[in-house]
């Protein structure tokens, strides 16, 4: 007769000991010391499934586990929670991302909400998840949980979280119904030459890129200021390299470009683009020539000209710098921005783990500082304005549909 309790003892007493598959060994062992019905007996007195014990009977009978250090077989254990719940993530993802922010320089994003209460609302919404697989899933989606630190490079404004919100609202809106979105901003100015540039890149021992010792403008060089254009839909940018100020003029003809380059023909029946921006510099939203360029714009393509700015002191949360600039940044560690050819190549070779795929372009043209928009030129456009922050949120519209309907 079996004696059951006694399997037991002896299992409780080295399990703690012992990772999954020597478990499994010894129970293996145990059924085969006990011969017809062991399998059955040894599965009752440990708790462990007879799928369990029959492998480690088959595993001790092989002369071991065969596993070549593995715990496992490829491919065993539970699946995993993205695997057995296909919407975890999407839902994970859409709870975070109206409050994800980070460092410019760096693709590391993180997130203000703790795991437990994120975990807490994805049950509520009928997902079976932990805070741990919580934690998983937010480091591998590139999140960290962080201590409160100030982030903002100016004052709070009261609607800042509203019109975050707002402005989320809108993007999801647009995205739903298959028109583009594109966030759009300017990357620091960079010194084109042999200068130091930050970072290191793999070369010879003994061997570093030789640059100049003093950062002094080359004049015939200059400076260059890459004005970046990401389409959040595709995942895919455009840069124009200019070489003169950066002006709204610059601005809005580097969204010209994306437009005519990539934009059209990814959105061939779109009627609205959705620009999503900064609220101070080149494309700021007190900036008149900002709003002027982009009537011509509106004008030329027939599309409305929808802009949302961010609230005041939040550029580091503009998604341009998160999936554009850290990487370009990234891929130029190192090397000498020696020539503008070398800058447009090295912006154009640009990817990410996420697909990102960049064009580049020298943009020559001269666009005057100090340029005045009249009252008059302002009272041409066709502006309108939201209910809510109308100065952060609005429209240009076509004035050919308004001519047309005349």
């Amino acid at each position: 007769m079996v004696d059951e309790g006694a399997i037991r003892a002896r299992y409780a007493a080295v399990a703690p000991l012992l990772d999954e598959r020597a478990r499994r060994l010894v129970a293996g062992v145990e059924a085969l010391v006990l011969g017809r019905g062991g399998v059955s007996a040894v599965a009752r007195a440990t708790g462990l499934s007879r799928t369990t014990v029959q492998r480690g009977v088959g595993d001790v009978r092989a002369g071991g586990p065969g596993l070549q250090g593995r715990v496992r077989r490829e491919g065993a254990g539970r699946p995993r929670a993205v695997e057995r719940d296909q919407t975890l993530k999407r839902d994970l993802e859409a709870l975070i991302e109206p409050t994800s922010r980070g460092d410019p320089e760096s693709p590391l994003r993180w997130t203000c909400k703790s795991v437990r209460k994120l975990a807490q609302e994805l049950q509520r919404r009928g997902h079976k998840v932990s805070h741990q697989t919580v934690s998983e899933l937010l480091h591998a989606m590139g999140y960290s949980l962080q201590a409160n630190r100030k982030v903002l490079e100016g004052s709070s404004h009261p609607d800042r979280n509203a019109q975050f919100e707002y402005l989320h609202g809108a993007i999801q809106l647009q995205l739903g119904v298959g028109e583009p979105v594109i966030s759009v901003d300017t990357k620091k100015k960079e010194l084109v030459g042999p200068f130091r540039n930050a970072g290191r890149e793999l070369r010879p021992k003994g061997d570093p890129e030789k640059v100049r010792v003093h950062d002094f403008l080359i004049p015939d060089l200059g400076r260059v200021s890459p004005y970046g254009v990401y389409d959040l839909g595709q995942n895919e940018a455009w840069v124009s390299v200019g070489t003169d100020h950066d002006t709204a003029a610059f601005a809005v003809e580097s969204i010209r470009r994306w437009w005519q380059t990539m934009g059209r023909p990814l959105y061939p029946e779109a009627t609205r683009l959705l620009i999503t921006a900064d609220g101070g510099g080149s494309n700021g939203f007190r900036v008149r020539l900002w709003k002027l360029e982009l009537q011509k714009l509106a004008d030329e393509t027939g599309l409305e000209m929808a802009v949302r700015h961010f609230p005041p002191g939040t550029s580091k949360w503009n998604k341009i710098e998160h999936r554009l600039f850290s990487a370009i940044s990234q891929n130029w560690r190192g090397k000498p921005l020696i020539s503008h050819e070398v800058v447009v190549n090295l912006i154009a070779a640009t990817t990410t783990r996420t697909g990102l795929k960049v064009r580049s372009a020298l943009d020559q043209n001269e666009y005057p500082a100090g340029t005045t928009v009249s009252d008059a030129a302002m009272e041409t456009l066709r502006l309108r304005t939201e209910d809510f922050h109308g100065e952060w949120n609005y429209s240009l519209l076509p004035r050919q549909r308004l001519l047309a309907s005349v």
